[in-house]
């Protein structure tokens, strides 16, 4: 950077609400895939990069699209030499790359950027098993979310509401294998380091462990109760006839820590806390982290280090957490910021202070943590996004 002081924030501001949101793999870049989420109306994806550290994101390329954006996902291919892919789910799955607006086989897209720019062009449209309502009408049904498998960058896994996940062969553009992982919709899905296991969370309030090699089994590892009343955030008022506060609510996302495999975070619908998860200690949380204010929306791992986390939620905030691994024996949080020991007598630790927080104009929906540039996370809150040095 040519300037003496670093610039620790770089904002982005759209015509529409955002909320897939990832950063680029690719060293070297500084960029970003943005989608938008607009029910019932046409909906955009777009493209942009920081051409130079000491001036603002610009856009590369946008383009329209029909159905809300669920997720936005570059590939973890780092070659030059490779094409520089990006999916998106939705109604469907979808691959996209970024490609020289110069490049003949792009004619339409050629318009929309100078010779010499880059452009957005479709490579990939998958499709999930056509399924059969209770009219007879048939349908593919939505993909809630994605992981893009890090070991093996032709591999990509999905989930979906027809409480199936998929793993797909990018290069075959193909479904490799379907499996039912939950009884109710699939909300979210996870590789862990590696190219054999995975998790998801769903409806059912579940989370689950599969591994490519041995489908025919799964491993339950939560699954969730109440949640605490002092957690919980209704985000309708309860029916005079049934006061809701026993009911098991979904579990919405989850993230997999890629620096130590063994912890999994994840959090409840109306829920303002995220749940830790030790995989060789199943059924209880190893660790709470309650810091938010109202709903939790994201979160995520930081891509370099196994001890740190970002969370977001509808309070406008944006929260860095510190924690160390805990061990299957003694649950300990050592060298964390605040924390609480369970009375209930099941080890698990509550954690009330990030040590950082980053407070935005309006409810952040999403968060990306750069695996190119460790140092930088980017929130979408509104109708923009901002980028955060950490």
């Amino acid at each position: 950077m040519s300037s003496e002081t670093p610039r620790e924030l770089y904002s982005y501001k759209t015509s529409w609400p955002v909320y897939g949101l990832n950063w680029s793999q690719r060293p070297g870049t500084f960029r970003m895939g943005l989608g938008s989420f607009v029910p019932d109306r046409s909906n955009k994806i777009m493209v942009i990069e920081l051409e130079d550290r000491d001036g603002d994101f610009v856009r590369v390329d946008e383009i329209e699209q029909q159905y809300p954006c669920t997720k936005l996902m570059w590939s973890p291919d780092k070659s030059s030499t490779s094409p520089d892919l990006f999916a998106t789910t939705g109604d469907f799955l979808r691959i996209w790359q970024m490609t020289s607006s110069s490049d003949p086989d792009h004619e339409s897209q050629r318009r929309r950027r100078p010779p010499g720019g880059q452009v957005i062009a479709p490579v990939a449209v998958l499709k999930n098993q056509r399924r059969t309502d209770s009219s007879g009408r048939e349908f593919h049904a939505p993909i809630t979310s994605m992981d893009w498998n890090e070991t093996d960058p032709s591999m990509v896994i999905t989930s979906s509401i027809d409480t199936t996940c998929t793993i797909w062969d990018i290069s075959t553009q193909q479904a490799k294998t379907q499996l039912i992982a939950h009884d109710r919709e699939v909300y979210d899905v996870a590789f862990s380091r590696g190219s054999d296991v995975f998790a998801s969370v769903g409806a059912d309030g579940s989370l689950r462990m599969f591994d490519l090699r041995n489908l025919e089994h799964s491993t339950i590892l939560y699954e969730a109760g109440p949640v605490p009343s002092e957690c919980r955030i209704p985000i309708s008022p309860p029916s005079s006839s049934n006061s809701n506060t026993t009911e098991i609510l979904p579990l919405l996302r989850l993230a997999w820590n890629k620096q130590d495999p063994s912890y999994i975070a994840t959090f409840q619908t109306d829920s303002s806390a995220i749940l830790v998860m030790d995989i060789r200690v199943p059924a209880i949380p190893v660790a709470e982290l309650r810091g938010h204010a109202s709903l939790v929306t994201a979160v995520g791992w930081a891509p370099h280090s196994g001890g740190h986390l970002c969370s977001t939620g509808d309070d406008k905030q944006a929260l860095i957490w510190d924690i160390s691994a805990p061990t299957p024996t003694s649950s300990k949080l050592a060298s964390s910021p605040t924390t609480t020991p369970s009375t209930s007598g099941n080890n698990k630790h509550i954690i009330t202070d990030p040590i950082l927080a980053y407070s935005a104009d309006e409810p952040i929906s999403q968060m990306s943590w750069s695996a190119a540039a460790p140092d930088w996370v980017a929130v979408s809150a509104g109708c923009g996004i901002q980028a955060l040095r950490v």
